[in-house]
């Protein structure tokens, strides 16, 4: 079946929407990943579980805001937060209380948050962390994971997607600053930091890997690296943006005994409204209190004009809030999670390996021999055009929307029967 005639019968009106963005926007989007062939729909609204384009298609969202919307699109707790909040304005510019707010509850479920800088977004974030980490330790280089995905900031720019020894950009400096390590493989990992240990600021670890194909680290290799930085006086700094009260009320990283120095935040923590968090040990994080410092002293960590604006601190408690009052939603998705990823596995019937943890799965269609997929360089061998045409069918022909070649989220506007509805459109699929 030809499936992008049937998506551009049903998305006319998308298609002259997006003709006139790719006139005033570069490649018609404002993130690169948001533009696939032949043209992406545009989103007029969204509720719970679904999105509905211009055309006044409906699509169950698996993507969900990037990841972000862990309780659905417009949750009505959250929704009404901000709504109230909007009312008393939605920008100071100065301290508020929403802040506090959001950061007592931040604080009690991440042991590690002692102190808490916000920023207004992910890479603004992990930007700071690794600032902050080389003022520390007055060291230089940042190790990072192959595959690993930080955000755009020039400081982790690198060995971001397949081949990793290219360069992920033109105009990017101080590469030689940035050295990447294998995802779970300690031995070869060890080795690589051994060899900068003398500069070595500190590592940056996403304890699953997002972009990097939605892989589990396993607990050991983490536990591995943290033991080598502890001794080296290097900073251990993981990444949870992603997965930051994705799979609990709380981080991974407690589950896996771990002891980060840093840990960033985002997407969930934000409910939706545009949010980075780096949050950390006192020690570390007093680095960044320019009071009284010369310049030589201080980590000059900044956070924005909309740092902590009100709007995205209430809608962070609000979301948060239903989080903490409600334990069976983590359970829920986690279960659906673990659906989709059996029923995926058991229909594709050794075409593909599904990895993820909880209520995030991604499909790696296997070719040239990969039997496993426990790092980026085994998931960018996958075959990725099948699995973005595997997606495009579905946005195309069921109404069901994946952000081609991307992971998928399950949210607690989610049901069982959207699972099996996925499974079907997957058997139409093969």
């Amino acid at each position: 079946m030809d499936y992008t005639k049937e998506y551009k019968k049903k998305t006319t009106q998308s298609a002259k929407v997006f003709a006139k963005s790719a006139k005033l926007h570069v490649n018609g989007v404002s993130h690169n990943i948001r533009y696939y062939e032949p043209y992406p729909f545009v989103v007029k609204s969204s509720a719970g579980k679904n999105l509905v384009d211009v055309d006044s298609n409906k699509y169950t969202d698996y993507w969900m805001g990037h990841w972000s919307l862990i309780l659905g699109h417009g949750q009505k707790n959250v929704k009404d937060s901000i709504k109230k909040q909007i009312e008393k304005s939605w920008m100071y510019g100065t301290v508020n209380e929403q802040t506090v707010s959001l950061s007592e509850i931040i604080s009690k479920a991440v042991p590690v948050a002692e102190k808490i800088r916000y920023v207004t977004s992910g890479t603004e974030a992990t930007m700071y962390a690794v600032r902050l980490a080389r003022s520390v330790t007055g060291k230089k280089i940042i190790a990072k994971i192959d595959g690993g995905w930080h955000g755009y900031t020039s400081d982790l720019l690198k060995s971001v997607n397949w081949p990793f020894t290219e360069s992920e950009s033109s105009g990017v400096v101080n590469e030689e600053k940035i050295v990447s390590i294998p995802y779970n493989d300690l031995e070869k990992s060890l080795s690589i930091l051994k060899e900068h240990s003398k500069d070595l600021a500190g590592v940056i670890i996403e304890p699953v890997l997002g972009g990097g194909g939605c892989i589990p680290a396993d607990a050991d290799y983490l536990k591995g690296v943290q033991e080598f930085c502890k001794k080296n006086n290097s900073l251990f700094i993981l990444d949870e943006i992603v997965t930051g009260f994705r799979f609990r009320f709380g981080c991974l990283y407690p589950t896996m005994k771990l002891d980060p120095d840093i840990v960033t935040l985002g997407k969930i923590v934000g409910g939706g409204m545009a949010i980075g968090v780096m949050c950390g040990k006192k020690e570390i994080m007093e680095y960044a209190d320019t009071t009284g410092k010369k310049k030589s002293e201080r980590s000059y960590v900044g956070g924005g004009t909309f740092s902590a604006n009100p709007t995205s601190m209430t809608s962070g408690f609000a979301t948060l809030s239903v989080l903490k009052n409600n334990k069976s939603i983590h359970s829920t998705i986690n279960e659906l999670g673990h659906y989709a990823r059996k029923e995926l596995t058991k229909v594709f019937d050794g075409k593909v390996i599904v990895t993820g943890k909880g209520s995030l799965f991604m499909t790696h269609f296997v070719k040239d021999g990969i039997s496993q997929v426990i790092n980026a360089s085994q998931a960018s061998k996958c075959d990725t055009k099948t699995l973005h045409d595997y997606h495009f069918k579905m946005i195309a022909h069921d109404g069901i929307f994946f952000l081609p070649g991307k992971l998928g989220a399950i949210s607690y506007a989610h049901s069982k029967a959207d699972i099996k509805k996925m499974i079907l459109a997957t058997n139409d699929y093969l």
